[in-house]
């Protein structure tokens, strides 16, 4: 069986143990530096270290202090191997072979091995790297998040802490935990211009890493607690969207649900009004009926000014004789079925009257 990248280390490690390597292991030498890893053909049952064998070969040949004690590779022995340069410490909590070429990706997975297996994830600028999105480079100082409530502290690198970590928002990429596609595009909103969020959303969406539908969901869940950032990244999206010649992702939404539920697809930025100097333009019109739709985007907000403009503009609708509705971000997004069934009604009462 092979020890992975750096075998030739470990294997020196385990000879200074109570079970010595047997005589079958290859007496070749190796170069320290050495660009291809070394591979030893050990039988490891005879060594009793098949657990640890599978372990490195899962963390690109990364032990942990408390997976080296299990198979009996104790303090001394790592001091020892260290002192003849065999092994290097590659974090507080967690060791690797001397021998070989170390990569950038080598580096924060040993980071995020000894920021807990399992419990880290790489996040914000280095999951965008290892996501290949336009204009980032895998390198340190790496972003890792971890749960609130542990202290983790590493020098040369930024250690986040989120009580927001669930399934849908972590993702695996070259066998190391990252935070999702659709996740890391928030979490760069903290450190990014909209220019550079742009890019990066062009690149989720290009490459396949989360829909549009999907970013809306997650901004909507995160949201609710307040997130810094959010805003700016709705002005990336609709940034896109004018880009591309679009109509706005809420009044595709819209659209969308309203062609799969079988109802008539209305007419959309119709101008129907005025209120005193300005025009009445609506997001929906139902051709044929004084149905008409107004979709109120996530940064919508309510001044006494955007107030009184509102109500001049429904009362302009009414007078006029449209039966106007209004939608939500949030309805849209998480409560599809509430906002078909509202539309349906007010298509029957206008055709019932």
């Amino acid at each position: 069986m092979g020890l992975g990248s750096g075998g030739w280390g470990w294997a020196r490690a385990w000879e200074w143990g109570c079970c010595p390597l047997p005589s079958a292991v290859s007496p070749l030498p190796l170069c320290r530096g050495a660009v291809t890893p070394f591979v030893l053909d050990v039988r490891m049952d005879e060594l009793r270290h098949e657990s640890l064998e599978r372990q490195l070969a899962r963390q690109r040949g990364i032990a942990t202090v408390r997976q080296l004690d299990q198979a009996d590779v104790n303090d001394w022995r790592r001091r020892r191997a260290r002192s003849d340069g065999y092994l290097e410490k590659a974090g507080a909590h967690v060791y690797r072979s001397a021998y070989g070429q170390h990569s950038r990706r080598d580096d924060l997975a040993a980071l995020l091995i000894d920021c807990g297996a399992g419990e880290a994830w790489a996040s914000g600028s280095t999951a965008a790297a290892l996501h290949e999105f336009d204009g980032y480079v895998l390198r340190p100082p790496f972003h890792v998040t971890i749960e609130r409530g542990r202290n983790i502290q590493r020098v040369g690198h930024f250690i986040h802490t989120s009580v927001d970590l669930p399934l849908i928002d972590r993702s695996v990429v070259d066998g190391m935990r990252v935070m999702s596609p659709a996740r890391t595009v928030i979490d760069l909103a903290k450190s990014s211009s909209i220019a550079q969020l742009t890019v990066a959303i062009d690149s989720v969406l290009r490459d396949g890493g989360a829909s549009e539908a999907l970013l809306h969901r997650r901004l909507v869940a995160l949201g609710k607690r307040g997130r810094h950032g959010i805003p700016k990244v709705i002005a990336a999206i609709e940034g896109a969207n004018v880009r591309r010649g679009a109509h706005s992702w809420l009044e595709r939404r819209y659209l969308e649900l309203v062609a799969a539920a079988g109802l008539p697809l209305p007419a959309t930025q119709q101008v129907l009004s005025r209120a005193g100097d300005r025009v009445v333009r609506v997001d929906c019109r139902f051709e044929g009926t004084p149905v008409v739709v107004e979709l109120l985007g996530y940064r919508f907000h309510r001044t006494e000014v955007q107030m009184s403009r509102d109500a001049e503009r429904l009362n302009a609708l009414i007078l006029d004789g449209f039966l106007p509705i209004q939608f939500t971000y949030r309805q849209v997004t998480e409560l599809s079925e509430q906002v078909l069934d509202t539309t349906r009604f007010a298509l029957a009462k206008s055709r019932a009257a």
